[in-house]
């Protein structure tokens, strides 16, 4: 007998819940370096377009499939379109299992920089203590050297925390914790930005950060690096929003929370890039140097330029460093918890797992998939191992899904579900976006990537160490294959 299907308490939990797994980490470092290096202000418009055409579309599709079919997402797809469907929703769910096994260590890169932010720990050479002291770094891929122990132990812990919410459920967990965290999230998002733009040459870091430069428009590059990061940041293609909008009552609105979701997401990446590129401008200003010679992307501005900026901030250094700190956690963990819930209600549904046993396996495997990531190579297999995934895994999935849902199935079925329950009603522009414009450009970013692998080594790396994380995700997707072809408790 099927269990029994959880619902969210109410409608803010579910969209908090949602809005905390599309806001992670590169919200925080990843956005604003976006905005710099692509025109500036003017990067902004490609971006809202990319939001409204593919963004919020593949959002409304997401949760479209979720509740109209109340199941995760190798349940739902499978409902939408038999078993060959199913594969796409478990390759979703597995290539996002592969993500948080990363993903949780980096979030554990965040909690020993907060410990160390009582103490500013990390001294002068911020590069050499987050490369040497921290991550212990070897000198190539294939030297693992033992764990950096101290990642190791917050990798630990953030599982643990991922355990805690997720075993406890929807309401009681899942729900009750991101009614906490999103809240306090947007707390310390407007504390940075506040302490930011009081600093000398804070002004010229957000000129930087906005100044428009229109002749950029033209590159094409520009239009695919806004419809990725758009892609990447709201979490979409890792069957979670599929499994968080099947805990939705039957009369939920669909379209107004997909926007609302979509929406509060950008919104704090723009804000948030207020507070760093405030924060670099008082650091091109105190070392007296140019903008440029201070940015710096991914971990690179968490772990190495934003310890110096706060080395050199005239006051309340300790408090602003916490802060940082503490945001980079809470956004972290408001997304893992959400991956590890993709993957549980797969489990539940497929094999009619009670929900404790599920959310044990799947930390069980996670930790144990995290654990060549604490070791002292462990930055190395993190690059390569995320790079393949995004593309072949996230992409890969997003464009499999619009191809199944409107091409290969009645895509007015879910039109009309969305419609009868959503105060905004999706239209031809909804059509065009999903059948058309969304694949397009879903293929041609897979494409690039594909002719980009084949023409150089990604990253420098050696071809067999590219060779063992492309393994990686194979491994995944016949993992998925398994998976789907079994029978057992699916309806």
């Amino acid at each position: 007998m099927a269990m029994e299907r959880e619902n969210w308490a109410t409608r803010a939990g579910f969209v908090l819940a949602a809005i905390g797994s599309a806001i992670g980490l590169g919200n925080i470092w990843r956005f604003g370096y976006l905005v710099y290096k692509n025109g500036g202000g003017a990067f902004l418009i490609p971006y809202f377009v990319a939001l409204f055409v593919a963004g919020i579309s593949l959002m409304i599709l997401e949760f479209a499939i979720g509740h109209r079919f109340r199941g995760s997402a190798p349940a739902s797809m499978r409902k939408l379109g038999g078993r060959g469907f199913e594969w796409i929703g478990w390759w979703a769910v597995t290539g996002g299992l592969i993500i948080t096994m990363y993903y949780t260590v980096v979030i554990g890169w965040a909690i020993v920089y907060f410990t160390k932010s009582l103490t500013l720990a990390w001294g002068e050479d911020t590069g050499g203590y987050f490369f040497g002291t921290v991550l212990q770094l070897s000198d190539n891929p294939w030297d693992f050297g033992g764990f950096a122990t101290e990642v190791l132990i917050a990798t630990i812990i953030v599982w643990a925390l991922n355990w805690l919410v997720d075993f406890r459920g929807i309401r009681k967990g899942i729900e009750k914790a991101n009614l906490l965290l999103m809240p306090l999230l947007w707390l310390l998002a407007v504390i940075l930005v506040i302490r930011a733009v009081t600093l000398p040459g804070a002004m010229e870091g957000i000129e930087w950060y906005l100044k428009p430069d229109f002749s950029k428009l033209g590159d094409y590059n520009i239009w695919l690096a806004a419809f990725g990061q758009i892609f990447f940041t709201l979490s979409l293609g890792m069957g979670i929003m599929i499994a968080y909008a099947s805990y939705l009552p039957e009369k939920s609105d669909i379209a107004n929370n997909a926007f609302i979701v979509s929406l509060a997401n950008c919104a704090f990446s723009f804000l948030v890039g207020f507070a760093v590129f405030g924060t670099l401008g008082y650091m091109a200003y105190a070392t007296q140097s140019d903008i440029s010679d201070v940015v710096a992307q991914s971990v690179g501005l968490a772990f190495v330029v934003f310890p110096k900026a706060l080395n050199m901030l005239p006051a309340l250094k300790v408090f602003t460093a916490a802060v940082f700190f503490l945001a980079l956690v809470v956004a972290g963990l408001s997304s893992s918890i959400s991956l590890v819930e993709a993957v549980s209600s797969a489990l539940m549904d497929k094999f009619g797992m009670e929900r404790r046993k599920a959310v044990n396996i799947v930390v069980l495997v996670g930790f144990l998939g995290s654990i060549v990531y604490t070791t002292k190579a462990g930055l190395y297999w993190l690059d390569v191992v995320d790079h393949f995934i995004n593309y072949y895994g996230l992409v890969l999935v997003g464009l499999l899904e619009v191809i199944a849902a409107a091409w290969l199935f009645d895509l007015t079925v879910l039109k009309n579900h969305i419609n009868s329950v959503s105060e905004i009603k999706v239209g031809m522009w909804w059509d065009l976006a999903v059948k058309f414009a969304t694949p397009l450009i879903l293929a041609v970013l897979l494409i690039l990537d594909i002719r980009g692998n084949l023409t150089e080594n990604y990253g420098g790396y050696p071809t067999e160490v590219l060779l063992t994380g492309l393994s990686i995700i194979v491994l995944g997707m016949i993992v998925a294959a398994i998976l789907s072809w079994r029978d057992k408790n699916v309806s």
